[in-house]
């Protein structure tokens, strides 16, 4: 029995499918780890192959490198350095397992399949990996580990039955996607494991961009009192060594690095930073390519790209129509002179003409509608789409969760690109982050401090500029009501008549679920984009097409 033992949280950002890389990044947290003194160094959820490999985990040749790169490292744990915990997808008795493996002495010394596999929200565990039973802890150095997998942590059964079996310190791996208030809910539920065990927990989560979502790293260490010994910082790589010893009421924690995750709307910001960084990073695009139009939406997209990318990685294209007024011109060479990009102008004008040209015989008699207004989107997808190819760089769309809500986007037109920042932002948070991004610059930001969104594009009022004297307003309600019914309607799936309770008009509510539900074919051909809430478009919420229920209004 041992009364100290040291512990290393590797708060690492791994790529999926990349097993060479990821397993360096292992290496290099050992190394630290070594250098630090540490026992063991505890590494996020499926580190090896990277979270989350989907349907990677199907193919068994996949299987087989991820088992070799394993048994590679187990292999070079047999000199006098840390242990490992990592979390790799690995097959027993001809099943599948989202599994824990304790590395140490040159051999897989335990390994711990996930009990509680998560089939909700962005999650569908249960599709590829089999439930394993619930865990005994680990002995380790004198020590009894309660290893276990993220959602094990979320519900008391595991924790019990650790607690239950002689367990001495709770340790979850995790792979947690960053929502907002998420890293609160995440101490509350471990503050609950505590409370219920009587026993100390190590919190490890990855950090990085995959696809749509944003991990947030923010690791923690709770100590039996509930008490926060070690917070690790958000939204970047850390590495934190942890001290523990054995006294009379069991072990506990030495008090270290504690940095407080950001709220609100640094927190947002932050993980749209994060999450289109490591999208261009880890997909190899040399930069992106912005229409800015001079609209807050384009101008806060711009600034987050350059924030996370640099201003030699972001051109920014103006493309004026007849209906573009100065003011737009004027605004958005002034947005990116401030970031210092590069900003073209390429007119429109000439491609609107050869369309009504080419459309004339068919649309004789026909009065102009939306069609010709869609006509001028895609133009100017076309030309995005046209740089896009030409120059390398992936195309951003700049459409707010608003607007994507209501259908106010353009199918092969401003819906064209290959990520959007913007995503899972309604427009009314659209303004709150251009203004807590003007009034502040973190560390770490690549982009220029001072206001780098100019006042007007903060105050003038919403326009597509599509026909003479537009604005948003014209078809569709103040944005702070449209954004509150969107909200009851998707994060809250509320009724009518719950919202209507809540001050709306009964006609516009209903006409919004319309517009809601009409807009899903739409939805379903948008890029990727960040993940902010617990309910995305995407794989977060999927609703049908093909859809009568709105028919009862």
């Amino acid at each position: 029995m041992t009364d100290k033992i040291h512990i290393y949280l590797a708060q690492i950002d791994p790529t999926v499918g990349d097993i060479a890389g990821n397993t360096a990044l292992i290496r290099g947290a050992r190394a630290e780890a070594a250098a630090v003194g540490a026992d063991l160094a505890v590494c996020p959820e499926l580190i090896v192959c990277g979270y989350s490999p989907e349907d990677l985990v199907l193919k068994p040749f996949f299987l087989d490198r991820v088992e070799s790169a394993v048994r590679e490292l187990a292999l070079e744990t047999a000199d006098a350095g840390p242990a490992l915990l990592v979390s790799a997808p690995w097959r027993q008795n001809g099943k599948l397992y989202n599994a824990l493996l304790l590395l140490d002495g040159g051999e897989i010394a335990a390994t711990r399949a996930k009990h509680e596999l998560p089939n909700y929200g962005v999650f569908d565990e249960k599709r590829v990996f089999e439930s394993g039973p619930l865990p005994g802890p680990i002995a380790f150095r004198g020590v009894r580990l309660g290893a276990m997998t993220c959602e094990d942590m979320w519900r008391a059964d595991v924790t019990e039955c650790l607690e239950e079996s002689g367990a001495e310190i709770l340790i979850v791996v995790n792979g947690s996607p960053f929502e907002i208030d998420k890293p609160d809910l995440r101490v509350q539920i471990a503050t609950q494991r505590v409370i219920e065990s009587g026993l100390p927990l190590i919190f490890v989560n990855q950090v990085g961009g995959q696809d749509e979502l944003v991990f947030d790293g923010a690791s923690f260490v709770l100590n039996a009192d509930r008490g926060v010994a070690v917070q690790a910082p958000a939204f970047r790589v850390a590495g934190i060594a942890t001290a523990w010893t054995r006294g009379a009421a069991g072990w506990s924690c030495a008090l270290s690095h504690r940095q407080a995750p950001p709220e609100d709307e640094e927190a947002m910001y932050r993980a749209m930073v994060l999450g289109l960084g490591d999208y261009v990073a880890k997909n190899g695009f040399p930069g992106v390519l912005i229409g800015l139009s001079g609209g807050v939406d384009s101008a806060l997209t711009a600034v987050v790209a350059v924030d996370a990318l640099g201003a030699d990685r972001v051109r920014c294209v103006m493309m004026p129509s007849p209906y573009t007024s100065r003011e737009s011109l004027d605004d958005a060479a002034e947005c990116a002179r401030r970031l210092g990009v590069t900003l073209d102008e390429i007119a429109i004008a000439p491609a609107m003409r050869a369309f009504e040209t080419m459309l004339k015989p068919v649309f004789a008699g026909l009065a102009p509608d939306t069609t010709e207004e869609n006509i001028q989107a895609r133009s100017r997808g076309i030309v995005l789409m046209a740089l896009s190819n030409k120059l390398g760089h992936m195309l951003l769309t700049t459409g707010n969760k608003s607007e994507m809500s209501v259908g106010y986007a353009t199918l092969y037109g401003d819906m064209a690109g290959g990520f959007s920042v913007l995503k899972d932002v309604y427009k009314t948070e659209v303004y709150k982050l251009s203004r807590w991004r003007n009034g502040n610059r973190p560390d770490g930001f690549l982009g220029p401090a001072g206001d780098p969104i100019p006042a007007n594009i903060l105050t003038r009022a919403p326009t597509a500029e599509l026909r003479p004297g537009q604005t948003d307003q014209d078809s569709l309600p103040p944005y702070d009501v449209l954004d509150d019914i969107l909200r009851c309607l998707i994060e809250g799936d509320l009724g009518v008549d719950e919202i209507v309770a809540r001050g709306h008009a009964p006609k516009l509510v209903q006409k919004v679920w319309g517009m809601l539900d009409l807009a899903e074919y739409k939805r379903r051909q948008a890029p990727p984009g960040v993940k902010l809430t617990h309910r995305a478009f995407g794989r977060d919420r999927r609703y049908p097409i093909t859809n009568a229920f709105r028919k009862i209004l």
